[in-house]
């Protein structure tokens, strides 16, 4: 692979380790975070609650407020009406009081009403502001028990980012943005490692998702310096370790000459050997002049 790609590589691992020791780090202070939002939901809950009683509280003062008005202006009425001159005048007053009776008796009711709802806030309020001292209680004592386990993963995690910070920066930008891109769409899982399947064949797949890649994926990312795909779920792709190019490049073997072939072969040039040498024995003895007997 290329510089972006063996770039792109080691910004993938340092991000998983961070991305590792960040899950290490959340898993123990789950249980923290849980109690916080308790802690956070309870808290609003009883400030919702005291709002509400409020206005509760300054509507009965209305009431109130409305009910004494309303007895002053009855007695007003009370006197006029005893200093009536006629009866016609008497009646008037009588009636403009029993008017303000009625509106009166109105407004002790809706008094009432809104006096028995400001007791169950109250109440309500009450118990929910012992929950909440009960629910912090409870985060700080989670917090110690958590402490100092925290304090080393959070130490971890800050040691890991000025590498994963590094890594970024030797990455081009175009590439770096592509691989931001789609760790924030997986969750750190932005790149896939190659994988051949069967040894003896030129086959290879995406790991992350399993689909079938084309024949020369390996080639062009041993020998171009650019970035790859998968076409299924869109991760960056790159060679593994444990794929060198003599494993993941298969190799076709010269043929052979069938042996049986070769046998007949071999056989039938020693059949015409030995046949050349017999006839060349024979010519031989034929040729030589008969020794004349010796007198």
């Amino acid at each position: 692979m290329g510089p972006i790609n063996i770039a792109l590589v080691k910004l993938y691992q340092a991000d998983q380790k961070l991305r590792e020791a960040q899950a290490r780090l959340d898993a123990v202070s789950r249980n923290a975070r849980i109690q916080e939002r308790k802690v956070a939901e309870l808290a609003e809950r009883l400030r919702l609650g005291q709002a509400t009683l409020k206005e509760q509280q300054s509507q009965a003062g209305q009431f109130e407020l409305d009910l004494k008005t309303r007895e002053a202006k009855i007695e007003r009425l009370r006197a006029q009406q005893q200093n009536a001159s006629n009866n016609r005048e008497y009646q008037t007053f009588l009636i403009e009081i029993n008017t303000e009776k009625v509106d009166k008796g109105k407004s002790e009711e809706s008094l009432l009403a809104v006096m028995e709802t400001i007791e169950k806030a109250q109440a309500e309020n009450k118990e929910m502001a012992a929950a909440l001292e009960v629910e912090k209680a409870k985060l700080e004592s989670i917090r110690t028990d958590i402490g100092d386990r925290v304090k080393q993963l959070q130490a971890e995690v800050d040691s890991l980012r000025p590498a994963r910070d590094k890594s970024a920066a030797g990455v081009t930008p175009q590439a770096r943005q592509a691989f931001e891109r789609l760790a924030d769409r997986f969750e750190g899982e932005a790149m896939s490692a190659l994988a051949k399947p069967d040894r003896r064949r030129e086959e290879y797949v995406c790991t992350a998702c399993n689909m079938d890649l084309v024949t020369d994926v390996y080639n062009k990312l041993h020998g171009r310096d650019e970035l790859m795909f998968c076409p299924s779920c869109h991760r960056i792709l790159y060679i593994p370790d444990d794929l060198p190019i003599e494993l993941a490049v298969h190799k076709v073997k010269e043929k052979k000459e069938p042996r049986g072939k070769t046998s007949d072969l071999k056989a039938s040039i020693g059949r015409q050997t030995a046949a050349e040498d017999i006839g060349r024995s024979i010519t031989i003895e034929e040729d030589e002049p008969e020794t004349p007997p010796t007198v």
